[in-house]
């Protein structure tokens, strides 16, 4: 099994929705982002999502775009990324880590290299927003075949003809985007996610996170009924963002209001609202 699919064996026998939360590598700078990457766990989160930079990153919102920019004005690059996973690791070897992002970075690496280097690192998994099922010859197979769980996102527009090429070759789980629209832009509604998550059950038994527009401490409690996974980015990233100084840089507040939010998001996650609050 990989770490991605012991932890939510852990999490089934535990009878709760894990906490996936998400932040971008090297954002504001490479030390306050690794820093805040080894304290995730400990703070309450269940799989760690590592944004790698990029310039365009057309599937997210105002918040992390902006952190992709913070990072790549910092210095931050794919080889970079990769070292904070490793160190990362040295000191964590049950916490996944899933790198997610666009299929650029990976291509100019190259891909070959990057898919070793990643696993060397200890990286478990990749979520590729700008790679679709007819298109991951280039990727998918390879990251597969080293031992990478390569998960997809379903959305609201994802119909009963296009789910079976969505779930195919998917492992680790599976991202469901809560809203039809960038990350972080408007709130997701219970009712939707419910019937939207049912339906991809009937389908797979791979577990699902909600994701995409997840904001509250309600939101998350809410939501950890529905699925396996809670993920949380855009107001993680926007915490960084509230607690730079007037250059960006940042603060001694920026860890702690960091890892604060995180520790509140995951007490709300293990307290799940018998009605939403949205």
């Amino acid at each position: 099994m990989t770490r991605i699919e012991r932890r939510f064996a852990e999490l089934k026998r535990e009878g709760r929705a894990g906490l996936v939360t998400f932040i971008t590598a090297g954002d504001p700078d490479y030390d306050t982002s690794l820093t805040i990457l080894k304290a995730l766990p400990a703070s309450g989160a269940d799989v760690i999502e590592l944004g790698m930079p990029f310039s365009d990153p057309m599937a997210d919102g105002p918040a992390i775009q902006a952190s992709s920019q913070r990072a790549l004005k910092s210095g931050q690059t794919m080889k970079k990324t990769l070292g904070m996973v490793k160190t990362f690791r040295a000191a964590n070897d049950t916490t996944p880590i899933v790198l997610m992002g666009y299929y650029n970075p990976i291509y100019v690496y190259p891909v070959d290299r990057f898919i070793a280097d990643a696993v060397a690192a200890g990286a478990d998994g990749l979520i590729v927003v700008d790679m679709p099922p007819e298109e991951d010859a280039e990727l998918r197979p390879a990251a597969s075949a080293a031992g990478l769980n390569f998960i997809r996102l379903a959305t609201p527009t994802t119909d009963a003809k296009r789910l079976p090429a969505v779930l195919a070759n998917t492992s680790g789980f599976v991202y469901y985007v809560s809203i039809a629209g960038i990350t972080g832009t408007k709130a997701p509604d219970l009712a939707e996610v419910k019937a939207h998550v049912g339906r991809i059950k009937a389908r797979t038994s791979l577990p699902i996170a909600v994701g995409f527009g997840v904001k509250t401490e309600g939101q998350v409690s809410a939501m950890a009924g529905l699925a396996e996974g809670v993920v949380v980015g855009s107001a993680i990233v926007t915490a960084v963002a509230q607690s730079l100084d007037e250059e960006g840089k940042a603060t001694r507040t920026t860890e702690p209001q960091v890892l604060g939010l995180v520790e509140r998001l995951a007490t709300a996650l293990r307290h799940p609202a018998e009605a939403a609050v949205l």
